[in-house]
């Protein structure tokens, strides 16, 4: 007596299983598109973080010289100013965040709470000028400054990151459609 080794409708159920299988994994891998209003405000935020690293930084070696309270009033503003700026560009970004790909997303939800820190920090520095102009040496004062410098270097590479991140699976993506490599 010869065995079957496949019978007809155990095969076509085991070929049919294959395909759902390999179309779900397909469909997992298939990630959503990278929204370039995202990827272009992200870009305009890594350029506007690596300004406000650097006057955050001059600011804070501030406290290292004789500088009059306007000079550092003057920097405060400045800073101020960048922040507002990169709180507009995060509220565009939030407002776009449903059409965000998934590391878009992710960016997003971290630049927040830096850009946050960044605000609270330089609140209670303009605060402290405006109530003690007199007292830049002040512990307090400088370690808003300091933290603010950090604060600031925080944000500059890790949208940095995030921006070369979305770059580089641009060009992977790229990449694997001109050699027609499966996803």
């Amino acid at each position: 007596m010869r065995h079957k080794i496949f019978s007809g409708s155990f095969f076509t159920a085991v070929l049919l299983l294959a395909t759902l299988l390999a179309v779900g994994i397909r469909a997992q891998a298939a990630t959503p598109k990278d929204s370039p209003q995202v990827t272009k405000l992200l870009e305009d935020i890594k350029t506007q973080a690596a300004d406000l690293q650097k006057d955050s930084d001059e600011l804070e070696s501030f406290t290292h010289s004789d500088l009059s309270w306007e000079s550092h009033a003057q920097e405060l503003n400045l800073i101020k100013e960048r922040i507002n700026a990169i709180g507009e560009t995060i509220k565009k970004l939030h407002s776009l965040r449903p059409s965000a790909s998934p590391w878009q997303r992710e960016a997003i939800d971290r630049i927040i709470p830096v850009a946050q820190t960044l605000a609270s920090n330089t609140t209670a520095a303009i605060e402290h000028v405006n109530k003690n102009p007199k007292h830049l040496q002040d512990p307090q004062y400088q370690q808003y400054l300091k933290s603010n410098a950090e604060a600031a270097v925080t944000l500059a590479s890790l949208v940095k990151d995030f921006v070369e991140y979305g770059k580089t699976r641009t060009s992977l993506e790229a990449l694997e459609r001109k050699l027609e490599v499966p996803q």
